[in-house]
C-alpha cells in the first residue's frame, strides 16, 4: 500500500459511517471492551509511534539557534514567524512516496502533524532499525519541497491552525470546545513519541498484565518529566515543562485522565474491569452519522448512555453496535491506552532525527526486562499513595510542570534510566542504543533537566519559569 493511499482515509474511517454489525447491551459491551483490551501473551513485540510537527526547512524559529539571538533574528527576516505549512504542500511529498523501508504506516494529524507507526517488531533493535529507515524516506521525500520534521511536544510559536475536515475532526474541536480552548491546541499542535507494548500474559509476574498495567501507570509521571520538551506556547514559557501533558490534562478529563484516577481503584481490581468501567463511563467524542449529517454527539452523553438509551422507549439515536464501540475507543486518550497491547501515550516529541530512540528504548526495556522492571517498581514505591499501588493523581502534573526538579520525582527519573541503562547492557544489539540512553541521563537527569531546559535556555536572559 503506498503512502497516498494510507493518508487519503483515517484508519477506522468506514464509508457508510452509519454501519453497525447489531445491536449491543452493556454487558456485552463491558465484556467487548476487556477483551479487546488486553491480548494477553507472553511480551514479545515492540512498536512506535512517533508524531512531529512539519515546518518550512527555512523558517529559524524551529532551527537550532536561540530565540532571541542574531542568527534567530536574521532568520525571522526570511520567514514570517511559525509560518504554517499549507497541507497539499505535505500531501504532495508524501505522496511520493512508495511503501515505506521499514513496513510503518504514515498518517497525518488533526493539524497537518505527521504520524509513523512502525510494524512491531521482535526485538527493540529492531524496531529503531524499521523506524528509522521510514523516518529517513520521510524527510528526504519533505526535503525536497523545502520541509522538515520539528520535534516538540507543543509547537512553541504558531497557533493551532483550523481543524482538518474529516466529520470526526469537526466533532472532536465541538466537543473539546465544551471543556477548554486548549482541546484544539493538543488536537492541532501537539505531538508526541507513544510507545508500544505487550499487555502480558495471565501469570502474575513480571510479563503479567496485571503487573504490566500498574508499572505502566506508576512510570508514566517518571516518563512525563524525563522527556517533558514542549516548554514554550507562542514564543513565551508557559511555567510548565510539558505543556502538552498540562493540556491533556485539562481537555475532557474523562477521556485524558488515567483510569485510576476516574474512580476508586484497588489493587485486586482486574485491569480489564476498570478499564471497562471508564470506556463506557467516558463522554462520546461523536457518532458516525452518514453524510452531510454532523457527527457532534449529544452533551453529557457516555457510550454507557447511548447503550441504556437505545434500550429505552423512545431512543434519541440509533442503537450503537460493536463497530461504534470499537470507535469510540480509538477517541480515548488516557496516558495509558490498552489496545490490545499497553499504548504509552504521555511522552513529549523529542528533539533531533533520534531523539525518540531514547525514551522507546527507557520505557522497553523498563517494561520488558524483569530485573529493570523490579528496579522501576521499587523507585517509583515513594511516588504512590496511601490508597494503593499507582502514582498520587497529583504526580501527573508535577511531572509537568517541573520535570526531573521536582524532589520526588528526580530521584525516580535517575534511578529508571540507570535500570533501563543496565537491562539494555545485557542485550549486544542494543549497544549504540545504551551509549545514548546514558548520554541522555548524564546530560539531564543527573542535573535536574530535561529537554524542555535546553528551549528555556535560550531565552534572554532572565527569563526562567
Amino acid at each position: 500500500m503506498t503512502v497516498k493511499a494510507v493518508i487519503a482515509q483515517e484508519p477506522g474511517e468506514p464509508e457508510d459511517p452509519g454501519a453497525r454489525t447489531g445491536p449491543l447491551g452493556e454487558r456485552a459491551a463491558e465484556a467487548h471492551v476487556a477483551r479487546s483490551g488486553f491480548a494477553l501473551g507472553a511480551p514479545a513485540l515492540t512498536g512506535v509511534e512517533l508524531e512531529w510537527l512539519v515546518r518550512e526547512a527555512r523558517d529559524g524559529h524551529y532551527g537550532r539557534d536561540a530565540p532571541g539571538s542574531r542568527d534567530a533574528r536574521d532568520a525571522r527576516d526570511a520567514s514570517a514567524p511559525g509560518r504554517a505549512v499549507p497541507a497539499g504542500s505535505v500531501d504532495a511529498a508524501l505522496a511520493s512516496l512508495g511503501p515505506l523501508p521499514g513496513g510503518g504506516r504514515l498518517t497525518r494529524e488533526p493539524g497537518g502533524q505527521v504520524e509513523l507507526s512502525s510494524l512491531p517488531a521482535p526485538s527493540l533493535a529492531r524496531c529503531v532499525a524499521a523506524a528509522t529507515a521510514d523516518l529517513a524516506a520521510i524527510r528526504a521525500a519533505l526535503a525536497a519541497v523545502g520541509l522538515v520534521l520539528a520535534g516538540y511536544g507543543l509547537d512553541p510559536y504558531r497557533a493551532p491552525p483550523p481543524v482538518a475536515g474529516q466529520p470526526r475532526y469537526r466533532a472532536m474541536a465541538a466537543h473539546f470546545d465544551r471543556f477548554s480552548p486548549g482541546g484544539r491546541a493538543v488536537m492541532c499542535a501537539t505531538a508526541s513519541v507513544q510507545v508500544c507494548l505487550d499487555a502480558g500474559d495471565d501469570t502474575d509476574g513480571p510479563a503479567g498484565y496485571r503487573f504490566r498495567w500498574l508499572l505502566a501507570h506508576r512510570l508514566g509521571p517518571v516518563l512525563i518529566a524525563a522527556f517533558a520538551n514542549s516548554p514554550l506556547w507562542h514564543g513565551r514559557p508557559t511555567g510548565w515543562v510539558s505543556t502538552r501533558q498540562a493540556l491533556w490534562a485539562r481537555v475532557d478529563p474523562g477521556r485524558t485522565r488515567p483510569p485510576e484516577g476516574h474512580g476508586p481503584l484497588q489493587p485486586v481490581d482486574d485491569p480489564r474491569d476498570a478499564w471497562a468501567r471508564y470506556a463506557l463511563d467516558a463522554p462520546l467524542l461523536c457518532v458516525r452519522r452518514p453524510a452531510p449529517a454532523a457527527w457532534t454527539a449529544p452533551a453529557g452523553w457516555t457510550f454507557r448512555s447511548w447503550l441504556r438509551d437505545a434500550a429505552g422507549d423512545a431512543p434519541r439515536e440509533r442503537p450503537p453496535g460493536p463497530d461504534d464501540l470499537d470507535y469510540h475507543l480509538g477517541t480515548l486518550f488516557p496516558p495509558v491506552r490498552p489496545r490490545g497491547w499497553l499504548e504509552l501515550r504521555m511522552i513529549d516529541a523529542q528533539p533531533g532525527d533520534d531523539g525518540w530512540i531514547v525514551p522507546l528504548a527507557v520505557a522497553a526495556a523498563l517494561m520488558d526486562d524483569p530485573v529493570a522492571a523490579g528496579a522501576a517498581f521499587d523507585a517509583t514505591e515513594p511516588l504512590t499513595g496511601r490508597g494503593g499501588p499507582f502514582p498520587r493523581p497529583d504526580l501527573w502534573l508535577r511531572a509537568a510542570r517541573a520535570g526531573p526538579a521536582d524532589p520526588a520525582l528526580g530521584p525516580a527519573v535517575r534511578t529508571c534510566l540507570a535500570a533501563a541503562e543496565a537491562a539494555l547492557a545485557r542485550d549486544p544489539a542494543c549497544a549504540e542504543v545504551r551509549r545514548a540512553v546514558g548520554d541522555f541521563a548524564d546530560r539531564y537527569a543527573a542535573r535536574g533537566r530535561c529537554p524542555a531546559d535546553d528551549l528555556l535556555d535560550r531565552f534572554p536572559q532572565g527569563v526562567r519559569r
